[in-house]
């Protein structure tokens, strides 16, 4: 392989912004001044394409190409000869991207990857250009990509594609709003004068924030506690479904004095693991479908996950994106207790549910 783009690549990043308006405030009157895109909620992936020589990299740098065989297939086929592409893969069941699914697809057994992308296979799709051609594109403004990429891309209808982008800050707006409803966590905002910045948050993102109150059924003490210095690492979270509290996720990020406190306020709630309502999962030493606190998976294989288990008494708002099946699918952000509300009141039908969207429609296709 030889490209004028070579790995290793990091990928561009991006900031976190709170409002589609407040970008559009701030760059007001440069016309143009940035290209709005869906954010699509899959792996990370560079395409290093030379002839029918494929291979892809995770954001981390780390090789993806052994997982995904029917997506190094589609890209032989439908990519230009010899590029270098910034994009996503995904899985998508039906009119909706899933998250666990494409999880999935890391697995050490050949067959079993095979199995898969025979059954639910995934998808790419592109939206930067780092080189096309003998030419490398990673120092042109996003303008010249996008219209290259336009070109060299067109007429793709699966399972390669390329990304819808606006100027209009109205209709980024929309897709804020509509295509969540098809999986998609989110906008992202690229300045269309800059130039691809390896490991540089030099894009902007607009995520979605909800909050919701949830019960405090367990903790995790932090890598660095002690039994002089008890640290709390993490809450362990629970709504309430058919009377059964259910494991919604955790929620992670304290200042160290916060970790203190914490682990001290709680210890009057401790119980021993027969006495708590997730005492029945036990017995389970690998992952389950309901994701069980303390349980082994391939993803945790090594790590300590055994908790602390609390008495169900306490309730916490928390802030958190999106779902993920009936989990929350990135860690819960602390907001504040809520002495007034009852363990048993906090149950899944609080939770905002997205109007549905046609994956299609936001790939392009008829």
């Amino acid at each position: 392989m030889d490209l004028p783009v070579m790995p290793p690549v990091q990928p561009m990043l991006a900031k976190s912004v709170k409002r589609i308006p407040d970008l559009a405030k701030k760059f007001q009157g440069e016309v143009g001044a940035l290209s709005f895109e869906p954010k699509w909620d899959g792996f990370r992936c560079i395409v290093f394409k030379d002839g029918d020589e494929v291979e892809l990299a995770s954001r981390n740098t780390k090789p993806l190409t052994r997982y995904f065989p029917e997506v190094v297939t589609a890209m032989r086929e439908q990519l230009p000869q010899r590029c270098v592409l910034d994009g996503e893969i995904f899985v998508s069941v039906g009119e909706r991207l899933e998250f666990e699914v494409l999880q999935e697809r890391i697995h050490p057994a050949k067959s079993r990857i095979d199995l898969l992308a025979e059954q639910t296979p995934a998808s790419y799709v592109a939206f930067d250009l780092l080189a096309l051609g003998d030419e490398s594109y990673a120092e042109r403004p996003f303008a010249e990509r996008r219209a290259a990429l336009e070109e060299a891309l067109a007429g793709l209808d699966g399972p390669c594609y390329l990304t819808r982008t606006t100027t209009d800050p109205a209709e980024a707006q929309e897709w804020f709003e509509q295509f969540e409803g098809a999986g998609l966590d989110g906008v992202v905002a690229k300045p269309l004068d800059a130039a691809y910045q390896q490991n540089a948050r030099t894009m902007l993102k607009i995520k979605h924030e909800r909050t919701a109150d949830v019960v405090v059924a367990g903790y995790r003490e932090h890598k660095t506690s002690t039994s002089e210095k008890p640290l709390l690492g993490s809450l362990l979270l629970g709504l309430y479904r058919d009377g059964q509290l259910q494991h919604v996720g955790v929620s992670a990020s304290f200042t160290a004095a916060r970790r203190a406190e914490l682990i001290e306020e709680l210890q009057p709630l401790v119980v021993p693991i027969e006495e708590h309502p997730w005492g029945h999962w036990q017995e389970f030493l690998t992952a389950n479908p309901d994701r069980v606190p303390g349980t082994q998976s391939r993803w945790s294989q090594g790590k300590d996950l055994s908790f602390t288990p609390l008495r169900p008494e306490r309730v916490l708002e928390v802030a958190y994106d999106h779902m993920e099946g009936r989990r929350f699918r990135h860690t819960a952000q602390f907001r504040r207790w809520r002495t007034d509300r009852d363990p048993e009141s906090c149950g899944y039908e609080q939770l905002e549910e997205p109007v549905s969207y046609d994956l299609a429609r936001i790939l392009g296709i008829d």
